[in-house]
């Protein structure tokens, strides 16, 4: 089976690239976030923050878990944040989704993030936090820019 992760700053576009490319390919899509409330992997909330608190060796658990339950798929699409968190020994591509600074900022205050959360979440993008540790993990890395749209975004070497 082959396992690809999305990965990037909330509001990249991830959902939809990981989405686009599960339907196109025939892969199970799987959503993070009902991995973590499957299996009860929050470990409280931060106030100031305002996020779960996640246990990523938990998270990877529950995702290898995953992996192994439905090993007789085609493949499967990961769509998180944390995702490129799982060892590059399961992982064939991971994809790293990015925009521009300002397309980042209108889509996450579309979505009513707090001006702090809006922050946080652009320094992630201009630090690329997401990529460096994808990399830092030793995963195989591919970038798709958002910026102008998921139809316009270069999915094709995946396809």
């Amino acid at each position: 089976m082959k396992v690809i992760v999305v990965t990037g700053t909330p509001g990249t576009g991830k959902t939809a690239v990981a989405k686009k490319i599960a339907q196109k390919k025939g892969y199970l899509y799987v959503d993070v976030n009902a991995i973590i409330r499957k299996y009860g992997l929050s470990e409280g909330y931060d106030k100031k923050r305002k996020t779960k608190l996640i246990d990523v060796k938990k998270l990877n658990a529950a995702l290898v878990k995953e992996i192994r339950l439905h090993s007789k798929e085609k493949g499967m699409v990961i769509d998180s944040h944390l995702s490129h968190y799982l060892p590059r020994k399961l992982v064939d591509v991971c994809i790293v989704t990015k925009c521009a600074l300002p397309v980042l900022q209108r889509r996450l205050k579309k979505r009513h993030y707090s001006s702090s959360k809006i922050r946080e979440n652009l320094d992630s993008e201009i630090f690329g936090i997401c990529l460096n540790e994808a990399k830092e993990k030793g995963h195989r890395v591919n970038v798709v820019d958002t910026t102008k749209g998921i139809k316009r975004a270069s999915l094709s070497p995946f396809f």
